[in-house]
């Protein structure tokens, strides 16, 4: 059990990371030093998917944004905690007898409000643009 641990396998890869951080380094000092500063006010201007913006960029919006962004994350957080439980239900062994009743059950509950949260956003009118 008491091997030897031999340092010298690892050279390569060390001498490798050196390497890396050396060329990224220089390259950072390189246009740094080297690269055109010329400012112009084209360059100043924000860029929007490559159209002239239009209007400020602090007006305010609309909460359904909000609304189903939040929406969004809530039911892809859902599918966050039904991948691993389904893997391990249809796995070989599963839950086993004992488990795999509760569990099943607990998944139910989980979707059934996750159910009525659709539910009541839907009838406060989330889902409706103006």
């Amino acid at each position: 059990m008491n091997e030897e641990f031999d340092l010298a396998a690892y050279y390569p890869i060390f001498g490798y990371l050196v390497l890396l951080i050396a060329f990224a380094v220089g390259t950072l000092i390189a246009a740094h030093t080297i690269g055109p500063r010329r400012n112009s006010e084209a360059k100043q201007v924000p860029y929007e998917s490559g159209m002239d913006p239009v209007g400020d960029a602090r007006q305010r919006f609309d909460i359904k944004f909000y609304l189903v962004a939040i929406m969004f994350l809530v039911f892809d957080v859902e599918l966050l905690f039904l991948y691993p439980w389904a893997v391990v239900a249809y796995a070989d062994g599963g839950y086993g007898e004992v488990l795999a009743r509760p569990v099943f059950f607990c998944v139910l509950t989980f979707i059934a409000l996750l159910f009525l949260a659709y539910l009541y956003d839907w009838k406060k009118g989330v889902f409706k643009w103006r």
